[in-house]
């Protein structure tokens, strides 16, 4: 048999064994928050590896080898704001979310949570809340049906537009049919994939190498990639790189406290007390996937620049390159179980993030305008057509992409990091907040850094002499913007009303609760 046919066989076996997960899911769900939290019914482990599997997408196995393996390891910094922001969220926000969320009216989605947390009667709020959900998000998705297009370029030498249907159309399919229970399920399935992989491909590509005693002096002395003598600096993680650079690539790390697609998985806990589990779990995953992502990168500078007869497909981002490593290195079968950890990457997200945008038009939108609350059956079956509506108009965007995955990546994480980032640690911790204040924090944050990625700040910044600024991550102005926001319209408007003052007092003590064991077993 061809190559593509055994490639073909395996990835018919992993997306059927997703599937099935969807129609187990399916069988599972019979009520709305079912459909939406999995009844808050989740296990740590299923938590942790879902929230890591939909957190680092198609960037952890093709963005981020990809930037590494061009610029070097500068571009390690992003890996490592993302670990501590990763920690940070389950540390902080895991457990104080997942017990206030049941506190306040058993929200089921942020919107929701924010709005019963502060009693905003004019449900501006949540209103508010959603456009930033669908905005981002559809750039979200964009960017991972971009990655299942090329996916199957790299894998089968076929069509992007053909290969970005195919992976768009199976995850509608399992999100549609099982909801939140067949997202998370699959994902963890998806996150033990993408562990594998990135333990066994460098693995075996380092010791494939015809000279292994080059792999690190190849890259700064060597030709590989888009570099014809060799990248002297490819080892330094701070020669070469501004300021701005690590403070914006470090800064990636402020984004977890604000994307709804992973704090959802705290609010699915079965307990509160669970989140320490999930936090040693998901961090463990982590670490060992981004160590796996860099020994791709920098084995790969040899590897390919050992080998003329071998190159990178993407020659133009060299996103491709765990891809083709897998390809060239493996039996098809095997290359193609492996390569599925690609595809894994990617379809954890995208269901992920249509769930979320699901949530945020149904839940979030339609509830509001409804005149009466439709059965469990209606609520689902209109869940299940946002997904599909979100997905067409994500698939429209798609179709001619014109950044990189890590380009839409991006600028949809610095939108959700700086929207809710702040404002969740606010209304978790700061009990003067309030619907002024929150409001005011959401647009400013998903305003300024709309249109500081977009570029419209530019001009201003360069007439008062900060022209340097207008290479800083969008999401350090949009977090400053959007906390000074809270605070200063927080502090200038009246008080939350007593019931808000009560129920954060009760939520706080919930949490007081869980840390006091821990503390008494730390000291």
């Amino acid at each position: 048999m061809s190559q593509n046919t055994w490639f073909i066989i395996a990835i018919v076996i992993y997306m059927l064994v997703m599937l099935l997960i969807g129609y187990w899911s399916y069988r599972q769900t019979d009520e709305y928050d079912d459909y939406m939290l999995a009844g808050r019914d989740l296990n740590p482990f299923v938590a942790a590896l879902s929230a890591g599997a939909s957190d680092m997408s198609g960037w952890l196995l093709m963005g981020l080898p990809g930037a590494l393996f061009v610029s070097g390891m500068g571009e390690l910094w992003i890996a490592v704001g993302l670990l501590i922001g990763c920690w940070a969220n389950w540390m902080w926000v895991a457990p104080r979310l997942r017990a206030y969320t049941e506190v306040a009216g058993n929200s089921i989605t942020l919107p929701s949570f924010v709005e019963n947390r502060l009693r905003d009667r004019s449900r501006a709020l949540r209103v508010l809340s959603s456009i930033v959900i669908l905005v981002f998000f559809t750039f979200y998705v964009s960017s991972g049906m971009v990655s299942g297009g090329r996916y199957f370029e790299a894998t089968f030498g076929g069509s992007y537009l053909d290969g970005m249907l195919i992976v768009a159309a199976v995850t509608v399919a399992y999100t549609f049919i099982g909801g939140f229970l067949a997202v998370s399920y699959t994902d963890a399935v998806q996150g033990m994939l993408m562990f594998a992989a990135l333990v066994i491909v460098p693995v075996v590509a380092y010791a494939s190498l015809q000279d292994s005693s080059t792999l690190f002096t190849w890259a700064t002395e060597q030709p590989y990639g888009p570099w014809e003598h060799g990248n002297p600096d490819y080892f330094h993680m701070i020669t070469g790189m501004s300021a701005i650079g690590i403070i914006s690539a470090l800064a990636w790390g402020l984004g977890y406290f604000g994307q709804p697609h992973i704090v959802v998985r705290f609010m699915a806990l079965r307990s509160p007390g669970e989140a320490k589990t999930g936090r040693r779990i998901g961090i463990f995953w982590m670490l060992f996937c981004i160590l796996g992502a860099t020994a791709v990168a920098v084995i790969g500078t040899s590897f390919f620049g050992q080998d003329p007869s071998i190159q990178v497909t993407d020659q133009e981002n060299f996103e491709t390159i765990f891809l083709d490593m897998g390809r060239i290195l493996f039996h098809p079968l095997i290359a193609g179980l492996i390569l599925t950890a690609v595809l894994a990457a990617i379809m954890s997200t995208i269901s992920s993030q249509l769930l979320v945008t699901s949530s945020a038009l149904i839940e979030d939108m339609f509830m509001i305008v409804a005149k009466k609350k439709p059965t469990n059956q209606v609520l689902i079956n209109l869940s299940r057509t946002a997904v599909v509506v979100v997905a067409v108009v994500a698939g429209l965007m798609a179709a001619n992409p014109s950044d990189s995955i890590l380009g839409l990546v991006a600028f949809a994480w610095a939108g959700f990091g700086s929207a809710f980032g702040p404002l969740l640690i606010a209304s978790l911790y700061w009990r003067r907040l309030n619907t002024p204040g929150a409001i005011a924090g959401l647009v400013l944050g998903a305003v300024v850094s709309f249109a500081w990625g977009q570029g419209w700040l530019d001009g201003a910044l360069e007439t008062v002499g900060l022209g340097a600024l207008t290479d800083l991550y969008e999401i350090v102005p949009g977090v400053l913007a959007a906390t000074l926001g809270i605070v200063v319209v927080s502090l200038a408007t009246a008080e939350p009303d007593a019931e808000v003052l009560a129920e954060f007092d009760e939520a706080s003590g919930l949490a007081h609760a869980l840390e006091a064991p821990r503390a008494a077993a730390g000291a």
